[in-house]
């Protein structure tokens, strides 16, 4: 297998590229877009963040005004450079996150780190939620970047400055909320008061510079579901818009209700046996399962459950393959085969394949590493090339 090590990481860094272009010139950039626009008719034009429209389109500015603080310099750039930035921040970003991932497997198998690591930054920026993110110009990686360093290298090593991280990554945009639910179920109360204070502390900054924008936020932007689209539309892979794409009529918000009781429930049960990763992996996922709104470009929260799926080798192998198969199918974009209908075959599962497959996650995937002694673990023939060609 030596011989093909070079080939392989050329055509999947080439694939990988191939994507990342087609997705920008297929969304160009359309959040970085809004992003920029909405902050400069803010900070330049002396309008109210929450009136901002895109030209042509019923899409703002849906973040707290915190994360406005944040972006405030895109309100001084010109727009090709925003683009830039953003483009160049998630692939790094990207490679930094999958390294904090892998390194621990590339560790116990001894594969060469360069080769290992980058073989895996190419498939995850090959994975769907990725690539759109990267088209998108949007944030995702960023957050999920600074909820990983916490929660691998803050709270699992008890640093006084766990918690920071979640905190921030709240105050920017609310979903990552649910990590300081973690912290409070797994009895970490120093950190889950740190994310609290954090992130109070950053909403406070943004309210005492801005008390008009916080209020509209608050009071009514929060609540406008009008703002990021249509609950129906099949991007849209939570627990809801499954609903809303369902039968359900009168009783969806019941059930909606009663689905998220019970995600909860299960996610709590089996996070407090979770290891680090495994915890992180369970709380993404959640996450993206709770949120009304969780559209595929959001689901880069499941990289860590795929890398826990490649880890759980050879204890769980139903696991692995059924993760490695879903990876293959949704790189194809078939969920959105879907967008404005049901079309055979298997409707139902072809519209929901993510939000299907975190409810699956949270259930069964695995809490912690393939097995007690990793030197005796069998790699999968899918994985086994890194190996091959890393030793040494």
């Amino acid at each position: 297998m030596t011989r093909y090590r070079i080939p392989l990481l050329v055509v999947l860094t080439l694939t990988a590229a191939g994507v990342l272009v087609w997705s920008a010139i297929h969304h160009f950039y359309f959040d970085s877009t809004v992003y920029s626009g909405a902050v400069r008719y803010w900070f330049r034009d002396g309008g109210m963040v929450y009136d901002y429209l895109l030209s042509g389109s019923p899409y703002g500015f849906t973040y707290p005004p915190f994360a406005a603080l944040v972006m405030a310099p895109m309100a001084y750039l010109p727009v090709w450079a925003v683009i830039t930035l953003a483009s160049i921040a998630t692939v790094l970003v990207t490679v930094l996150v999958t390294w904090w991932l892998v390194a621990p497997l590339i560790r116990r198998h001894g594969w060469q780190p360069w080769y290992a690591l980058a073989l895996a930054s190419c498939f995850a920026l090959i994975f769907e939620p990725v690539r759109e993110t990267f088209g998108f110009g949007q944030v995702n990686m960023l957050l999920l970047a600074l909820v990983a360093a916490d929660v691998l290298f803050g709270v699992s090593r008890g640093r006084r400055w766990a918690g920071v991280g979640i905190g921030l990554a709240t105050a920017i945009k609310l979903t990552p909320g649910v990590f300081i639910l973690y912290l409070l179920v797994i009895r970490r109360w120093r950190a889950a008061g740190t994310a609290i204070a954090t992130s109070a502390a950053a909403t406070l900054l943004a309210a005492g510079l801005w008390p008009d924008a916080s209020r509209e936020f608050w009071t009514a932007a929060l609540w406008d579901t009008n703002r990021v689209g249509n609950l129906e539309y099949v991007s849209n892979q939570s627990l809801r818009g499954l609903l809303a794409r369902g039968p359900f009529d009168e009783s969806e918000s019941v059930l909606w209700i009663l689905v998220v009781l019970a995600a909860l429930g299960v996610w709590a049960w089996r996070v407090r046996r979770a290891d680090p990763l495994g915890a992180l992996a369970l709380t993404g996922t959640l996450s993206l399962l709770l949120s009304p709104v969780t559209w595929v470009h959001h689901c880069v929260w499941l990289l860590p459950v795929l890398v826990r799926c490649i880890e759980g080798w050879p204890r769980h192998k139903r696991t692995f393959y059924g993760a490695a198969g879903w990876y293959a199918l949704v790189n194809t974009r078939v969920t959105f085969l879907y967008d404005g209908g049901p079309r055979p075959p298997l409707p139902i599962l072809g519209a929901n394949l993510y939000v299907l497959f975190g409810v699956a996650m949270l259930v069964w995937m695995p809490l912690t590493a393939g097995s007690a002694d990793p030197a005796h673990d069998e790699v999968p023939a899918a994985v086994r090339s890194g190996q091959a060609v890393g030793r040494g």
